[in-house]
């Protein structure tokens, strides 16, 4: 024990030595450390996030279809539904003894490429993302007024919107020509705070409002020689006939498949049930591909460093043949010099290895805020999960295994190739 701490004690102050040369292996080690733990801390939380877009919600029901189309119109508000449900049956199922709360939604009509979503101020009460986060404004209040709006984040800072703004909907959410509600414009009462969920993309709108401004409408055009302003309209019944989609709340979670069988054999309409976790986890293995591509590309950059440490060692090996005869000769064996050289270049990748460590602390400390505020990515400090120490282990692996190639050609060395003047 002795002596391999002397040894490694030697590897230290060799290395130290030739700190200048040595610092670039270093610090490309550090950089692909980095890089790899900071693709897997991004992987990992970037599919939390899209995950617990939308947590505590038990079901989510819609006409029937399929449950991952569902889940994107009515969470993700992409893609369209290929028809809606009757608000007879969103009541009814409000009203089964297992439901403590439900969110209806419409969708259908857009701003400048941003979906538009009317519901209810019970959104705002029960709708929760990454846990138990809510949705709220972060200026401003809920719409209180007919025609008022509240946008995400996103949206007021990509179009440059601020409370008071008036804008103009448009009917579809598809096309470069849609027809607008040019009759009844919206106020913006509210700005969300960045949530990181599609809420920030979006514009939320009343029940109420999405009936008003389509009185004049039907079979998706606008009614020749009839023109309903915004003050008539509220000498008409503004409670919507239909809806998109559902989203549902249950007193106790271990009913939820009994809900869901109840919901898929309703009665009075062809309905869909799904759980949003279960579809959430199908969405995803839709991108996986995507995300092994992203790992293999920073295995290679890792691969490129620790080849890069191997070089180095190598190189100077033949400048070091002097030093290595010396101890030779002063009684070290060939299996000292393979220590030697084994810890000399563990010292290296472990240094490394701190130092992308610490860089990608800083990293996450610093641009986590800014990345949190402006663009609702959420990226925070949290203890190392196992992938993360299992993408550690295996860095420090192939690293030792990178530093027996110099070390074993080293200890096949004689002791004349050190002592040999050549000329």
């Amino acid at each position: 024990m002795t002596r391999f701490y002397y040894l490694l004690r030697l590897a230290g102050k060799s290395a130290w030595n030739r700190r200048g040369t040595l610092s670039l292996v270093v610090l490309s080690i550090a950089l692909s450390t980095t890089l790899l733990l900071g693709i897997e801390r991004i992987r990992t939380q970037v599919r939390e996030n899209f995950v617990q877009a939308i947590s505590g919600t038990d079901l989510v029901a819609g006409a029937r279809g399929g449950g991952i189309q569902l889940m994107l119109y009515a969470v993700f508000h992409l893609g369209g539904a290929t028809n809606n449900m009757g608000m007879q049956s969103a009541r009814q199922i409000a009203e089964m003894p297992d439901v403590a709360w439900t969110i209806p939604l419409s969708l259908g009509d857009s701003h400048k490429g941003c979906p538009v979503v009317a519901t209810t101020e019970d959104f705002f009460k029960h709708y929760r993302f990454r846990g138990d986060r809510h949705v709220a404004p972060a200026r401003g209040k809920v719409f209180e007024s007919l025609f008022d709006v509240v946008i995400g984040a996103e949206t007021a800072k990509k179009l440059g919107y601020g409370l008071g703004q008036k804008l103009v909907l448009s009917h579809g959410n598809s096309g470069a020509r849609l027809t607008e509600h040019a009759d009844k414009p919206f106020t913006v009462c509210g700005i969300l705070a960045p949530t990181g969920t599609p809420a920030d993309l979006s514009l939320y709108i009343s029940l109420a409002a999405m009936e008003a401004i389509h009185l004049d409408w039907q079979g998706g055009a606008l009614m020749p020689g009839l023109r309903i302003t915004p003050e008539q309209v509220t000498k008409f019944n503004l409670e919507p006939k239909s809806i998109t989609a559902l989203l549902i709340g249950l007193k106790k979670r271990s009913r939820v498949f009994a809900v869901q069988h109840e919901i898929n054999e309703w009665k009075a309409e062809p309905l869909t049930a799904v759980m949003p976790g279960v579809a959430m986890d199908r969405i995803w293995s839709m991108v996986a591909a995507g995300e092994q591509a992203l790992l293999f590309v920073s295995a290679l950059v890792t691969a490129t460093g620790l080849a890069g440490l191997v070089a180095a060692i190598l190189a100077g090996l033949g400048e070091r043949r002097r030093e290595l005869a010396v101890l030779r000769s002063a009684g070290a064996k060939p299996a000292d010099i393979l220590i030697l050289l084994a810890c000399e270049g563990f010292l290296l990748i472990m240094t490394g290895m701190a130092g992308g460590v610490a860089l990608l602390v800083l990293l996450i400390v610093s641009l986590g805020p800014l990345l949190a505020g402006s663009y609702g990515i959420f990226i925070y400090l949290s203890p190392p999960g196992t992938a993360e120490l299992l993408t550690a282990g295996g860095i420090c692996l192939a690293g030792f295994a990178a530093c027996l190639i110099p070390a074993v050609r080293a200890y096949r060395m004689s002791l004349a190739d050190g002592l040999t003047i050549s000329i």
